[in-house]
């Protein structure tokens, strides 16, 4: 039996994202890191480029975060987030020395044609490393404000034993209160590497309060245990993830969505990208489609922000899987590893196919 998702009454927050802010260095017109003499500045986090899709659209989203006091980075940071809506909440951590904590610097080649991406994460130190429940009224966010949908990833959960904690408690919090949680597994070795047991149980913990799980068949193996199919199994995929998902939903009978999207890289510039939702027993497909891609970065986070949107507005799955088909088209073809929008229309004439001039 499998349950209805029910979106909660609106609430002061529509959204909320734990997450430890950075910034991103990209080359410009394409070129890999080691030949780049010119750097697009950015802020980022994956949690943050699920946000700004609902944020940009007028919803309610706050970021639960942490930022280097005195920091022109940590101004910069600020400034990005304020432009894109979202409101943010988060301890002024003062570093003790010149080797104190810093925020993040992800390091990313877009890649072009035969030349696939290459993206370098250098977190060192980095000030998400001290976040934890403490730094938040927690009785204040969910009794009092209220939220709708509390949005955990793995990055987070995975970054060091106290934001996992972090992460499980807004998880327990949520639940009690009536909120969703959604939780993006995303695996990353590097992450994991000499803390599987601990993070298998942090991943679990929150996997058993989530009501909606977005992952591909590495993440629900690698993350949560699951049985699935060999990560080099050759056949039907798309059946091979939907017997999976019946292992996903006996494990968590709680879970009222999984998510997953599809991509096959033609070349660093061209991919097939499609879909799938399961959602109270039944299966929504998006098959893969030829997408044109200037920097696949930010995609799949853009994916779970235009789902997330659509379950906000109280949308049907089929059509909320959908808009975030679409954001994450959307994503690919800009230089910033985000989207916003000014109007929902955008995205849909992307889903329709229609890139007819509009004047």
């Amino acid at each position: 039996m499998t349950t209805t998702l029910s979106m909660p009454p609106a609430r002061k927050y529509g959204l909320v994202v734990p997450t430890s802010m950075g910034v991103r260095l990209t080359p410009a017109q394409g070129q890999p890191v080691y030949a780049g003499t010119q750097f697009t500045l950015q802020a980022t986090s994956a949690e943050t480029n699920v946000a700004s899709i609902a944020s940009s659209l007028g919803v309610p989203v706050k970021a639960l975060t942490a930022f280097v006091a005195g920091s022109p980075v940590a101004y910069f940071i600020k400034s990005e987030l304020s432009r894109r809506f979202i409101e943010f909440e988060g301890n002024e951590v003062t570093p003790d020395s010149p080797w104190g904590v810093r925020h993040q610097f992800n390091i990313a080649d877009s890649g072009f044609g035969a030349r696939g991406p290459r993206v370098t994460n250098d977190r060192a130190g980095e000030v998400g490393l001290t976040i934890s429940s403490a730094d938040f009224d927690l009785d204040k966010l969910f009794d009092d404000d209220g939220v709708q949908i509390v949005h955990l990833s793995g990055l987070i959960a995975a970054l060091a034993p106290n934001t996992g904690k972090f992460c499980i408690a807004l998880a327990e919090r949520a639940h009690a209160s009536g909120s969703l949680v959604s939780f993006d597994l995303n695996y990353r070795a590097s992450f994991w590497k000499n803390r599987e047991a601990e993070l298998r149980r942090t991943f679990l913990d929150i996997a058993a309060r989530a009501d909606i799980l977005v992952g591909n068949e590495e993440d629900f193996q690698l993350a949560l245990g699951i049985e699935g199919p060999a990560l080099d199994a050759q056949g039907d995929k798309i059946q091979l993830y939907k017997a999976m998902t019946g292992r996903v939903t006996a494990a968590f009978p709680q879970v009222k969505l999984i998510a997953t999207t599809l991509r096959e890289v033609v070349s660093a510039n061209e991919h097939l990208w499609g879909a799938m939702v399961w959602s109270e027993g039944n299966w929504y497909e998006i098959n893969p489609r030829p997408i044109r891609v200037l920097d696949r970065i930010g995609g799949g986070d853009a994916f779970v922000g235009g789902l997330l949107y659509g379950l906000l507005r109280g949308w049907n799955p089929e059509r909320a899987m959908q808009f975030g088909w679409a954001a994450g088209a959307m994503a690919v073809t800009l230089l910033t590893d985000y989207v916003t929008l000014p109007s929902e229309d955008i995205l849909w004439d992307i889903w329709r196919g229609n890139a007819r001039v509009k004047r």
